[in-house]
C-alpha cells in the first residue's frame, strides 16, 4: 500500500464576508465616499444607456449596473500613484479611480458635485461618445479609457489582454522602489485566457505587487460560467502559483474594501500579488439597454434575486442603520448625481432640427478628421539632438568587429550610461549571452536588469509594454525566434503596436523588441520566419534591419532613444561576419529614415534589406550589372527613404525587391504595390521581385533551401529585368 499525505496550497485561500461589527467600525468618510461614488457611478451608467438607446454611442455599450461594488470597494483606498487597467466592461473602474484622483479620495454625499467631479463626468461621456475633449480625445470610446495621471493604465477591448500589461507597470512600481501597487481587473471569461495565467506565474516568480482581480458575474456574454471551467470558484487559479487568494461578495463594497486592504498588505510589504475574486452581476447584457432574460440565457427570477442585493442599496441600508444618512439623505444623494449627469449631456448633446423630437451630438465636438492618424507613431524629434554618422562614407579610423559583438557592445555602452534600460526574454541572463550571444556579459555587469523570463511569450511581451507605457523603464524584449511572436500576437500587435494610438496618440511606447531571422539554418517551419512584412503591415510599430555591424551600432542606439515601439531584425548569419566600424565609437546613430547605396549604376534599383543585401551585391558582381543596390536599413511605412528610392527609379526606370522569406508573408508585396504607386510613369516594367516559396522552410536541408533565395535567386531575378530591358549581362 502506497502510503498518501495531504498536500496543503503554499498560500492561504480564504472566503471573506462582513458582519455588522465591521460596518460599525467602518470610517464614516469611507462609507459616504462608497456612497457617493456608487450613485455618480449607477446615474452615469444609466446616461450612458440612455444615449445608446437614442443611437448616440457609436459602438457597444457595455454597462456595468450591477458591478459598481467591486469597482468602488477596491479602489476607493488606493492613492493617485496605485494603478489599475481593466477590461471592456471598465467605465466602473475608471470613473472610481479618476473620481478618487479629482476629490483626493473623499466625496462628502451631502455635497456630491463639485467642479472637478463634474469634469470627470463629462469628459468620460465625452470619450465614450467619441468626442475630442475625452481622456483619448475620442479614439478610445467605451473600451479603451485612460487617464495616466490619475493611475487609470487603459482599459482593454481584448478579454484578459491588459493583464500582462499590468504586470509591467507593477514591475516598475518595484523597481522605483515604492509601495505602489497595480490592480488588473478582468471578467470570468478571461481567468482561462493563456495571458492571464501566464502573468500569474510570471508575477509570482518575480513577487511583483500586483493585484488580480477577478470580476465574476457568471457569464461570459451568455455562456455560464459552470459551463466553461471545472472550478467556478475563479480564485481557486491562485493558489496553483501560490499565490494568496480572497473570495468575496461583490455586491458587498465593504467586504470588497476590507479584502482588498488585506491583500495590500501582501503587495505592498514585498510579497507579491495576490488574487481577489469579486461575485457580482451584471443587470443587462453584454451590451446594451436590455436585460439578460431578453436573450433567454437568464431567468427573470434569477435576475430579481441579484437585484435585491444591489450595492447601492446595501451600503445606504447600512449607512442609515448607523444613523449616518436618512431617507431624505439618500434621495438627495441620487438627485445629485442625476443631475450632474444631466448637466454633463447638456453640454454634448443638443436637439436635433432636422429631426423633431430627437437629440444630437452637438457637431462642433466631434474630433477634427485631419487628427486621424496623428499618434499612430511619434515625430520621432527625440532624435533630433543625437549625434549621427553614416558609415558606409566614414573616413576616420576604423577597426573590425563581429555583428553579434556589435549586438552586445551597443546595449552594453547603452546599459552603462541609462539605468533605465531592462533586457529581457527567454535566456537571456545564461549561455554567456543567450543562445546566439547576443547579451554576452550583461548580465552579471547590469545585475538586475537582464531578466530571463519563463517560456511565457504572452506574459513577458505584455510585461514589456506595460513597463514602456509607465515611462520609467526602458525594455528591450527578446524573441528567440519570430515565430514565436504569434504566440504573443496580441500583446505585440493589439497591445504595444496600438497603444499610443488608441488612447490619443500622447503617450510613448519605448520599448525595443528584438529577434533573429534563422532562416537556412535547418530549424524547421516555426523557427525561421522573416517577420518584416507582418510589422510592416501593422500599425505603431517602427522597424531596423541592420546589415552589417556599423549599421548595427547606429540603428541599435536610435532605436533605444526612439519613443515608440521598435522592431531590430537581426539574421543568423550576419553574426559571425566581420566588417569594419568607426574605432572605439558605440555612441553615434543613423538619422531617421536613411537608407544606404551599396553600388551605384543606371540600369536597375535593387531593393533589399539584412542578409539579402549581400547575396544582392554578389548577384551584381556576378553579372557584371549595372544597378543601384538600397540597403533599406529602415523598413516601416513612416520611416522608408523614399528620396532615395525615388532618385533611384527615375534614373533605372526599373525595380528588383530582394527578401528571403516566404511570399505570404512578403515585405516586398507591399513595397511594390506602393512603388508602383507613387512612380508609375517612371517605370518600364513592372516592379519584380525576388523571395522565398510559398512554404515555410523545412527541416530537410534540400528542401529549406529551396524555400529561401539566397545569391542564385537574385542573379535569376536580375537577369529577368535586364532581359526584358535588353541589356542582359
Amino acid at each position: 500500500m502506497p502510503k498518501r499525505r495531504r498536500l496543503e496550497p503554499g498560500s492561504p485561500w480564504v472566503e471573506l464576508t462582513t458582519t455588522a461589527a465591521d460596518w460599525k467600525a467602518a470610517d464614516p468618510a469611507l462609507l459616504g465616499t462608497m456612497l457617493g461614488q456608487l450613485h455618480l457611478i449607477r446615474a452615469f451608467e444609466e446616461t450612458v444607456l440612455e444615449l445608446a438607446g437614442e443611437q448616440l454611442v457609436h459602438g457597444p455599450a457595455h454597462s456595468s449596473i450591477g458591478q459598481e461594488g467591486g469597482a468602488v470597494g477596491s479602489i476607493v483606498g488606493l492613492s493617485s500613484t496605485d494603478a489599475i487597467n481593466g477590461s471592456h466592461r471598465g467605465h466602473h473602474q475608471f470613473l472610481a479611480k479618476a473620481l478618487g484622483h479629482a476629490t483626493g479620495g473623499t466625496i462628502d454625499p451631502a455635497h456630491l458635485v463639485d467642479e472637478q467631479v463634474q469634469t470627470v463626468l463629462q469628459r468620460t461621456l465625452a470619450e465614450i461618445l467619441g468626442l475630442a475633449q475625452g481622456y483619448c480625445r475620442g479614439r478610445g470610446g467605451s473600451m479603451h479609457l485612460q487617464w495616466f495621471e490619475a493611475g487609470a493604465l487603459g482599459t482593454n477591448a481584448i478579454v484578459g489582454g491588459g493583464v500582462p500589461l499590468g504586470a509591467g507597470n507593477a514591475w516598475a512600481q518595484k523597481h522605483a522602489a515604492t509601495d505602489d501597487i497595480t490592480v488588473s481587473y478582468f471578467g470570468d471569461g478571461a481567468v482561462n485566457i493563456g495571458s492571464v495565467l501566464e502573468t500569474m506565474n510570471l508575477a509570482s516568480a518575480w513577487k511583483l505587487p500586483l493585484a488580480f482581480f477577478i470580476e465574476n458575474n457568471l457569464y461570459a456574454v451568455s455562456t455560464h460560467v459552470a459551463e466553461a471551467t471545472g472550478e467556478p470558484r475563479l480564485s481557486a487559479r491562485g493558489l496553483g502559483f501560490n499565490i494568496p487568494a480572497w473570495r468575496v461578495d461583490g455586491m458587498d463594497p465593504l467586504a470588497v474594501h476590507l479584502a482588498m486592504k488585506e491583500a495590500e498588505a501582501v503587495m505592498r510589504s514585498g510579497d507579491g500579488p495576490a488574487v481577489i475574486e469579486v461575485e457580482v452581476y451584471r443587470f443587462f447584457h453584454q451590451n446594451g439597454p436590455y436585460p439578460g432574460s431578453a436573450f433567454g440565457y437568464r431567468s427573470k427570477e434569477e435576475e430579481a434575486q441579484w437585484r435585491a442585493r444591489d450595492p447601492l442599496e446595501r451600503v445606504g441600508s447600512e449607512m442609515t442603520k448607523l444613523g449616518l444618512i436618512d431617507a431624505e439623505g439618500l434621495l438627495s444623494v441620487r438627485a445629485q448625481a442625476q443631475a450632474a449627469m444631466a448637466a454633463a449631456v447638456a453640454e454634448l448633446i443638443e436637439a436635433d432640427p432636422a429631426n423633431p423630437g430627437k437629440r444630437r451630438i452637438r457637431p462642433e465636438l466631434w474630433p477634427d478628421v485631419d487628427f486621424v492618424n496623428v499618434g499612430v507613431r511619434g515625430d520621432a524629434s527625440e532624435l533630433s539632438a543625437l549625434r549621427t554618422l553614416e558609415p558606409s562614407t566614414f573616413a576616420g579610423e576604423k577597426a573590425t568587429m563581429k555583428y553579434v559583438d556589435a549586438v552586445a557592445g551597443v546595449m552594453d555602452a547603452r546599459m552603462a550610461e541609462d539605468s533605465r534600460i531592462v533586457v529581457l526574454g527567454e535566456d537571456v541572463h545564461r549561455l554567456n549571452g543567450g543562445t546566439n550571444g547576443a547579451t554576452k556579459g550583461l548580465a552579471k555587469k547590469y545585475e538586475g536588469r537582464v531578466l530571463g523570463t519563463p517560456i511565457s511569450e504572452n506574459a513577458f511581451a505584455g510585461l514589456g509594454g506595460g513597463m514602456a507605457l509607465d515611462g520609467r523603464f526602458r525594455p528591450v524584449v527578446e524573441f528567440m525566434y519570430p515565430d514565436f511572436m504569434w504566440v504573443a500576437a496580441d500583446q505585440v500587435f493589439n497591445q504595444i503596436g496600438k497603444a499610443r494610438h488608441m488612447f490619443g496618440g500622447q503617450n510613448p511606447v519605448p520599448l525595443v523588441l528584438r529577434t533573429k531571422v534563422a532562416m537556412g539554418s535547418g530549424y524547421g517551419s516555426q523557427h525561421l520566419m522573416d517577420p518584416a512584412g507582418i510589422f510592416a503591415t501593422s500599425p505603431g510599430w517602427r522597424i531596423v534591419a541592420p546589415s552589417c555591424a556599423a549599421d548595427y551600432i547606429g540603428l541599435m542606439n536610435a532605436a533605444l532613444a526612439l519613443q515608440d515601439p521598435v522592431l531590430v531584425i537581426e539574421h543568423v548569419d550576419l553574426y559571425p561576419q566581420t566588417g569594419e566600424v568607426p574605432a572605439g565609437d558605440l555612441d553615434y546613430t543613423i538619422p531617421l529614415g536613411k537608407a544606404a547605396l551599396r553600388s551605384i549604376g543606371d540600369d536597375v534599383t535593387v531593393i533589399s534589406y539584412l542578409s539579402m543585401v549581400g547575396h544582392s551585391l554578389e548577384a551584381i558582381e556576378q553579372l557584371g550589372a549595372s544597378a543601384d543596390l538600397i540597403d533599406l536599413r529602415w523598413l516601416d511605412r513612416a520611416s522608408l527613404d523614399w528620396d532615395t528610392i525615388e532618385a533611384s527609379v527615375k534614373k533605372t526606370n526599373a525595380v528588383l525587391i530582394v527578401e528571403q522569406g516566404a511570399r505570404g508573408t512578403s515585405y516586398g508585396g507591399w513595397l511594390a504595390d506602393e512603388i508602383q504607386r507613387r512612380f508609375f510613369d517612371w517605370l518600364d516594367q513592372p516592379v519584380q521581385r525576388v523571395t522565398g516559396g510559398e512554404a515555410s522552410p523545412s527541416i530537410s536541408k534540400v528542401l529549406e533551401r529551396a524555400a529561401i533565395a539566397r545569391t542564385e535567386e537574385v542573379v535569376v531575378g536580375l537577369k529577368a529585368v535586364l532581359d526584358a530591358r535588353g541589356k542582359a549581362s
